[in-house]
């Protein structure tokens, strides 16, 4: 018979384990020794003393599952409670003991870790969602659509909920993409149907400017290219592939037009140029002509110079006012000599003159009698009455024999 402090073997070869719960039998050894028995079974209790270390261990540091760790206990218990193995198997129950909290501590936290999970992917979602549906309304269309896919690459990042609350929410965020995609889809589609009438119209803009593009009706052709102008910025955008062709054929047939116009400006400005010059010629020519002595001679010079001005053709626009008015100052003094001669001259009018020095003499005489007979008789009130009217007869006496004087009398 051989034992140890926790346990034996009887004569029959039966080894027996000491427990609070008294001895159990472990099993029974016929192949040598009672010291073998006792080492082969202590030597499968330290092996389990292994096994829970590393189970502890696997627990304590890995993400081993609750339900992986329960299985891996419940086989070492089983094995401890069928006493198969020879040492303090109640200190192994204990640890198993002490484990199976620990699994349920770790399976605790887990479940509490998931569901504070579960709640922060439910309110990531939620947000997204919100998001979502405010970009639904947005009319920014590439950033609005570049954010909905980045919000699609972060929702299949996160965890799922429910499926009932997965699928709700799902629902909501695959609606609001879809509102924003046809919204998008709807704004282009107008967006094609306006720049297609803008192209329509612009193409009948192109065929009036290159209809245009030969005209020498040079006013009114570039007023009208203004208007096209005008029209063609009010008909808006067409499709990129036809816009910058139309725009090219729109303004080649404005250039042809212009360049056009420009040469036949330029040679039109250096004529009128040279007109100038000979019209400041003749101008020169007429003012020698002032001041004017004799008449006759002065108007037949100015006849002939207004002829080849008017022979000579138009000047620069703002060469006009100056150089005209030169010529009509010199007109004007030969129409003032024309006037005065003319009343010099005129018969009738000497003779009206005449008649009214006459009449104002007499009365003058009259009145010079009637104040000399006034002072005679004493009567100064009255004469000195009929002297202040007297003067103002006399001053017109004046002024009628100053104009008989010009008509040579």
């Amino acid at each position: 018979m051989s034992s140890d402090p926790w346990g034996r073997v009887d004569e029959t070869g039966t080894v027996y384990v000491r427990t609070a719960e008294g001895e159990q039998v472990v099993g029974s050894w016929q192949a040598g020794s009672p010291e073998e028995a006792l080492a082969y079974f202590e030597r499968k209790y330290e092996g389990l003393v292994v096994e829970i270390g590393l189970l502890e261990k696997r627990v304590r540091t890995t993400d081993l599952s609750a339900k992986d760790a329960t299985a891996a206990i419940d086989h070492i218990r089983t094995q401890v409670e069928e006493h198969h193995a020879v040492g303090d198997l109640a200190a192994l129950a204990a640890r198993l003991d002490k484990l199976i909290e620990s699994v349920e501590s770790r399976r605790e936290e887990r479940k509490a870790q998931k569901a504070k999970q579960t709640d922060e992917a439910r309110s990531a979602k939620e947000a997204l969602v919100v998001e979502a549906e405010e970009l639904a309304q947005s009319e920014q269309w590439r950033a609005a659509g570049e954010r909905l896919r980045a919000l699609v690459d972060t929702w299949k990042g996160l965890p799922r909920l429910d499926r009932k609350s997965d699928d709700e929410l799902w629902h909501r965020f695959s609606h609001a993409r879809s509102a924003f995609s046809k919204r998008r889809k709807g704004h282009f589609a107008a967006l094609d149907a306006q720049r297609e009438d803008a192209r329509k119209a612009k193409e009948k803009l192109v065929a009036e400017a290159e209809a245009l593009a030969s005209s020498t009706d040079w006013g009114a052709t570039a007023a009208r290219y203004r208007e096209l102008m005008s029209d063609w910025k009010a008909a808006g955008r067409a499709q990129r592939e036809h816009e910058d062709d139309l725009w090219n054929r729109f303004r080649g047939a404005q250039d042809v037009f212009f360049a056009a116009r420009g040469e036949v400006f330029a040679e039109r400005d250096a004529e009128q140029t040279e007109n100038l010059k000979l019209k400041e010629e003749l101008a020169d020519e007429a003012e020698k002509l002032l001041p004017v002595t004799d008449l006759k001679a002065a108007r037949a010079a100015f006849r002939s110079l207004n002829e080849r001005w008017e022979a000579i053709g138009h000047v620069p626009r703002d060469a006009r006012p100056k150089v005209e008015g030169r010529m009509h100052t010199v007109e004007r003094a030969i129409q003032d000599a024309e006037e005065n001669e003319w009343r010099r001259t005129n018969p009738e009018a000497r003779a009206r003159a005449a008649g009214l020095t006459g009449q104002l003499q007499d009365a003058v005489d009259k009145l010079q009698k009637q104040i000399d007979t006034a002072r005679a008789a004493g009567n100064d009130s009255k004469a000195d009455k009929l002297a202040r009217e007297l003067e103002g007869r006399q001053a017109l006496l004046d002024q009628a024999l100053k104009g008989l004087q010009e008509f040579g009398g």
